[in-house]
């Protein structure tokens, strides 16, 4: 198994940046070998996600409150927007949407380290070990529960807080890129994490930011353009993660 330097930047080991081609091709090597696990995820994901959804929601009655609102916003056209806004309003402060809320953000929690088995099986890509099913559960091996649920708890806290504001949540997104794979192997903290992502975002921000932009398109592309496609592209995400964290960080055998 490889082992991390102090985290020193490749960057310090070659003389110039490796180019966002080759960032962007190692990316879709990791995706393009792991299509089945992708599919795998993707059900998973979608599975529990919608199942949860739909029990969440019938029991609190959401999605009739909210089409119900809509019904009477089309009724009465433009002139009725204020009293649809304050239907909303009503419904979004009520008792029942507020659980219905948390449990969906529950489950985001629950699914978020399932994510983290992906780092696993790129790893044993480029190790040349045979890849197992249960690699795509790394995430929930032992404390890993607990220490990846920790870190999404506090991603998505303060991800909501900003969540209004336009630039704030892209920020956020790539100061915090790293963190994940810097816990999963180097056993970083969060801070540590985080501060070493922004001392990568510094060095290598064009890259990080155009590789970003390429995995959240190509992400949802799949389910606009060829609808049951997306459960292969909705996961290619952790691919270019991955594919950016072995670029930028040096590693040593």
């Amino acid at each position: 198994m490889f082992t991390f330097a102090q985290n020193i930047f490749m960057q310090q080991q070659y003389p110039q940046k490796p180019g966002i081609d080759f960032i962007l091709k190692q990316a879709f090597f990791y995706w393009n070998k792991t299509l089945i696990y992708q599919m795998i995820f993707s059900v998973i994901y979608m599975a529990l996600f919608s199942t949860v959804f739909m029990y969440f929601s019938g029991r609190y009655g959401i999605m009739d409150q909210f089409l119900g609102a809509m019904s009477d916003y089309m009724k009465i056209g433009p002139a009725g927007l204020e009293a649809y806004k304050n239907n909303i309003s009503t419904i979004i402060s009520s008792e029942g949407f507020q659980n219905f809320y948390l449990g969906m953000v529950g489950t985001l929690i629950f699914l978020y380290p399932l994510n983290l088995g992906f780092f696993q099986i790129f790893r044993k890509i480029d190790l040349k070990e045979n890849v197992e099913l249960k690699d795509l559960f790394a995430g929930y091996n032992g404390l890993n529960f607990f220490r990846y649920a920790s870190y999404f708890i506090f991603w998505y806290f303060l991800y909501s807080i900003i969540a209004q504001t336009l630039i704030l949540p892209v920020i956020w997104v790539m100061i915090t890129l790293f963190v994940a794979p810097l816990m999963f192997f180097q056993n970083k903290t969060i801070f540590e994490g985080i501060a070493l992502n922004w001392k990568a975002l510094k060095m290598f921000f064009i890259e990080i930011l155009v590789c970003t932009i390429v995995a959240v398109l190509f992400k949802y592309i799949g389910f606009g353009i060829f609808l049951i496609g997306g459960l292969l592209t909705f996961p290619f995400w952790n691919a270019m993660i991955y594919s950016l964290y072995k670029t930028i960080f040096k590693e040593e055998a």
